[in-house]
């Protein structure tokens, strides 16, 4: 547990970068500074560890104050991601890996042993070991960031927009590797990133901060959208907030058995115009248009525009799936197998049917907030049975 209290930073110029913030991050779960430019997220994220040395308040790490340790020593206990990973480019990548073990002055063969532990957890095992940062892709360094924070075995660690250097489809890789490693590990930690939707996909708990260093709002996601603190949160949550809320709403939706071929065959002369292509595990391949299709069916007729949607996933995903589709089908699957097709239109009324929050309060960081088993206060609301879609599953 990190806990802030009344922590302000003022520089020598008279700048207020961070005013009187107080907040607690839990145990093992994320929380996220979010903020326009200029609110403090770096300057308070680096006060945890000392890199900015606060002007007065508390912080305590795990019920232990901060300054009680000498900078140096409170470094090494705390895992540190930065945007661009920060690697020895001269050293390679298990070099770079065991340079916490090593100021910890763990001996070499414990320390080369959690190293290609943590490199085999964020999926670089083998001989990415041996190889230069210059050799890596940039979410590969990216991914060794996070493999040597976690190499000294920190309960804490600290993500400075760890992701944003990436591009959108490696970014939202990252972010869901992340996530799996996070459910495992359960490291308590904190993260700083400009982006609404990052903050909402990846944090158990996020912070709005406004310019000034003040805190404008501390809630779970599914609450900060639902009940914005104020006109500057809602604002900044952006206008789609309603929509982004549908990622912690699930409901029952109905789903359509959905004919397919596979690759290599011909198509059928009965159907539709648009046909699902699968493989022989019954996982999506794409979709082909008849029109388009001439003889059997080859890897290059695949229309790959849409997403996929989980048998469990959110009113978002599925509606998702059912609007970015070419055949206005949305594929939904579980472990990767097809489970069916949702229209957008059915979504829509399970959406029009399932309760809405209440809004007779707005939450701020002084309430108390319930959460799942994850730690995430989370709507999951189904409709009621009456106006429940006609064939629902």
């Amino acid at each position: 547990m990190i806990r802030l209290e009344g922590v302000t930073k003022r520089f020598a110029d008279g700048t207020v970068a961070v005013d009187d913030l107080s907040l607690e991050a839990p145990a093992g779960k994320i929380t996220v500074l979010v903020g326009p430019s200029g609110c403090g997220k770096t300057t308070s994220l680096r006060m945890i560890n000392r890199m900015i040395e606060p002007s007065s308040g508390r912080i305590l790490i795990n019920g232990e104050d901060a300054m009680v340790k000498k900078p140096a020593q409170l470094r090494r206990s705390i895992g540190y991601v930065i945007q661009h990973a920060g690697l020895f480019p001269h050293r390679t990548v298990l070099a770079n890996v065991t340079t916490v073990p090593t100021l910890l002055k763990w001996d070499k063969a414990k320390a080369r042993e959690r190293a290609m532990e943590v490199l085999e957890l964020v999926g670089l095992g083998g001989d990415f070991a041996n190889r230069y940062p210059g050799q890596l892709s940039g979410g590969q360094q990216q991914r060794v960031g996070v493999a040597r924070a976690l190499a000294g075995d920190p309960e804490v660690m600290l993500m400075d927009e760890p992701f944003s250097a990436v591009d959108p489809v490696v970014r939202e890789v990252l972010q869901d590797e992340f996530l799996k490693l996070q459910e495992s590990l359960g490291t308590t930690i904190v993260m700083v990133t400009h982006d609404i939707d990052e903050a909402i996909k990846l944090g158990d708990r996020i912070a709005v901060l406004r310019e000034g260093g003040q805190l404008a709002q501390f809630s779970s996601p599914d609450d900060l959208l639902a009940h914005p603190a104020d006109d500057f949160v809602a604002s900044f949550v952006g206008r789609d907030r309603g929509y982004r809320a549908l990622s912690f709403q699930h409901a029952d939706v109905p789903l359509h058995e959905e004919p397919t071929v596979r690759l290599g065959e011909a198509l059928p002369e009965s159907r539709g115009p648009w046909h699902l292509v699968v493989d022989d595990e019954h996982r999506p391949q794409g979709w082909v248009h008849a029109s388009e299709v001439h003889g059997e069916i080859g890897a290059s007729d695949l229309q790959l525009g849409g997403t996929l949607a989980e048998r469990e996933g959110s009113l978002r995903a599925l509606l998702d799936a059912a609007l970015s589709s070419p055949s206005g089908r949305g594929v939904v699957t579980e472990d990767g197998r097809l489970m069916g097709t949702v229209q957008a239109s059915e979504v829509l009324q399970v959406i029009q049917a399932t309760e809405r929050p209440s809004g007779d309060s707005i939450r701020t960081h002084d309430d108390d907030l319930d959460s799942d088993e994850s730690g995430r206060a989370a709507l999951r609301t189904k409709p009621d049975a009456e106006s429940e879609p006609e064939g629902s599953r």
